[in-house]
């Protein structure tokens, strides 16, 4: 019988083409099946097959589990102090094994013998198709539509299929049974039953190795894409640096009479791509970005991570774009909160935060108008920067002495630690459920008790343009605070 499993073992290597360890490793798993079957139970077996004699021995196995955690499956778990009695130093997560009879090939039944066997088999050659289409290293899947499961399209190349997610194609784009398709490798899920191989057509890096493919220069290392933002199959935006002073960036990427681009826009149902030369200066990014709108200026707020850009009326509707998409575009190419405005909007916005500040200014360091304007004129705009800045940068504000600065800093300093034994006493009243809630962070806690927001519940009831105004976040992030604040109205 041993050698018999031998001679089954190899003459299933050769037919299939895979190597022997794969086909023993089919046959152990079809012993241990049957095993199984013949205890009873969630018992867990295990069978090893002697590779040179085909002798084989199969073990019942417990694993240890923590005394802590309890036995899920008694009939495959053991305690771990239990353990300790069989085994002095055993472990949480070893295994005990006890031999045990071993069942007779022939008593498995020969049609689920094979039937174990030729999975196991099946998903070796899957997985074996699978690493050496991988180790090619291609970014992009070229295939053929070989069926539609549910709204998704299966695509084939040679004898691997990778699943293209209606929510990856390009909007009302419609693919039939053989049309020929290029989509981008967007991820390799193992655990995936069907074809694992996830492919995208509107994902960001499908365009950039459109892209890649059709200038030779990005594969050259003479151009590089920095970033990419799309609407798939409406419009998208690339930003491009080159490293070789000689080579026109955007020019390079058009090609001659648009032949580059027009390739990539043909291969995307019409997408709409501008081009974009890409700069480390946020500021001249993003000036660049609105193309081909003409910014008058532009404020930047790093704390807030934003930026405030100034059109004139002829070039506000091109800033925004159609449905808002050439500044959202932008915003996601670059990394930045853009906001929008024209020139009345950006006076009136920087009259009211110059009210705020001066207002701060009287309140807290107990001065004068005319001296709160000097300092918000010299780009003072909070009581840190009045009590911290260098003292020798204050000195050279017109009309500011010695005595005069050290008398504001003071002042600023004092104020500073009032407003933070008020902030703590706020802070104070917070729930420990809101404190808990991810996301939040000490500086967010105190603006929403500063608020009237001291529960989980408080949260939960604001509107989202209520948190953002009350807190500075963006609409993205007050959003996802607002639903994490809910989640347990709706677990019980």
């Amino acid at each position: 019988m041993n050698r018999e499993l031998l001679m089954l073992v190899d003459a299933i290597a050769r037919e299939k083409s895979v190597e022997r360890e794969v086909v023993f490793g089919a046959v152990e798993a079809a012993l241990a099946s049957a095993s199984k079957k013949l205890h009873g139970g969630e018992v867990d077996m295990r069978v090893t097959v002697d590779r040179d004699t085909g002798a084989y021995e199969t073990f019942r196995r417990w694993h240890v589990v923590a005394d802590e955690a309890g036995l899920q499956l008694p009939d495959s778990e053991i305690l771990h102090f239990e353990a300790l009695e069989q085994i002095s130093d055993i472990e949480v997560d070893d295994y005990i094994e006890e031999p045990v009879e071993s069942v007779s090939i022939g008593r498995i039944g020969a049609q689920a013998a094979k039937q174990v066997i030729l999975q196991k088999i099946r998903d070796a050659e899957r997985e074996q198709l699978l690493t050496d289409f991988l180790s090619r290293g291609e970014k992009i899947f070229v295939g053929t539509v070989k069926r539609l499961d549910k709204g998704d399209v299966i695509v084939e190349s040679g004898r691997v299929e990778g699943r293209l997610r209606r929510s990856e194609m390009i909007p009302k784009e419609n693919l039939r049974i053989g049309d020929r398709v290029r989509a981008y490798i967007a991820e390799v899920d193992t655990t995936l039953r069907g074809p694992q191989i996830v492919l995208s057509r509107s994902a960001p890096g499908f365009m950039i190795e459109l892209f890649a493919q059709e200038v030779p220069e990005i594969e050259q290392g003479l151009l590089e894409i920095k970033n990419c933002a799309r609407d798939p199959g409406s419009r998208a935006k690339i930003a491009v640096q080159s490293h070789d002073k000689r080579v026109d960036p955007i020019g390079t990427c058009v090609g001659v009479r648009g032949s580059r681009v027009n390739g990539v826009t043909n291969e995307l149902a019409g997408e709409r791509v501008d081009i974009v030369l890409w700069s480390d200066d946020p500021a001249q990014f993003v000036i660049g970005a609105l193309a081909p709108a003409n910014v008058q200026s532009i404020v930047v707020d790093e704390e807030r991570h934003a930026m405030d850009v100034v059109v004139d009326e002829e070039n506000l509707a091109i800033a925004i774009g159609r449905g808002g998409q050439n500044v959202r575009l932008a915003s996601d190419m670059t990394g930045w909160r853009i906001n929008i405005m024209t020139a009345e909007e950006s006076s009136a916005k920087q009259a009211e935060e110059s009210d705020s500040v001066r207002k701060l200014f009287v309140d807290k360091l107990d001065v004068d108008v005319e001296v709160a304007d000097i300092l918000i004129a010299e780009g003072f705009a909070s009581l840190e920067e009045v009590a911290y800045v260098p003292m020798q940068e204050m000195l050279e504000i017109e009309g500011f002495d010695e005595d005069t600065v050290n008398e504001l800093r003071n002042r600023a300093k004092d104020a500073l630690l009032t407003m933070e034994i008020v902030r703590e006493e706020r802070v104070d009243n917070v729930s420990q459920d809101l404190r808990d809630l991810p996301g939040l962070t000490p500086e967010l806690i105190a603006k929403l008790s500063a608020g009237g927001i001291n529960t989980r519940d408080d949260l939960a009831d604001l509107a989202v343009d209520e948190l953002t105004e009350m807190s500075g976040i963006d609409e993205e992030q007050a959003k996802a605070l607002i639903m994490k604040a809910r989640e347990h109205w709706f677990t019980a």
